[in-house]
């Protein structure tokens, strides 16, 4: 079997649909954690997602598998500090999707340092983090739309 082709192209309108497809998944809203106050409401969703494709300080990708849209990737400012998120359809999880891409994101977003943010109990994501140099540096507490209750989560930074 051929190794899967993976591309990160720069994100359009048009994928938009896909990724607001991704999160309505409950399973993965639930990991995530730090969602949408209510992942049902398109408008809002759209809305906001449409302003990032044109926010110079939003850099977004879109993760591509064999010419499939399977995720998105990105990174943006909150309270001057620069942070990644990144989102995989639940279909593609364990196959080393996202490590892959962001490891190919960490090549082209050169910005650091660069925090990440997991949920205590999104192992997925925080065995992501590290496998590309990440380091635990902290935890910190947040309401989780996802789960309606205040939670744990780590603070990741990347400093190279």
């Amino acid at each position: 079997m051929n190794a899967p082709s993976l591309m990160l192209t720069t994100t359009v309108k048009d994928d938009l649909e896909l990724f607001y497809q991704f999160q309505l998944d409950q399973q993965a809203n639930y990991l995530a954690a730090f969602t949408a106050k209510d992942p049902q409401d398109r408008g809002a969703y759209f809305e906001k997602y449409t302003k990032f494709l044109t926010d110079p300080t939003i850099h977004m990708r879109t993760i591509h598998v064999n010419d499939r849209i399977v995720g998105s990737i990105a990174r943006f400012n909150i309270e001057g500090d620069a942070e990644i998120t990144y989102w995989i359809d639940r279909d593609y999880w364990g196959q080393g999707i996202a490590s892959s891409a962001l490891s190919r994101f960490l090549k082209m977003e050169l910005t650091r340092p660069l925090y990440g943010r997991t949920a205590f109990d999104n192992f997925g994501s925080q065995r992501v983090l590290e496998k590309c140099g990440f380091v635990r540096t902290g935890q910190d507490k947040g309401f989780a739309n996802a789960r309606q209750a205040e939670i744990e989560e780590y603070i990741y930074r990347l400093s190279e």
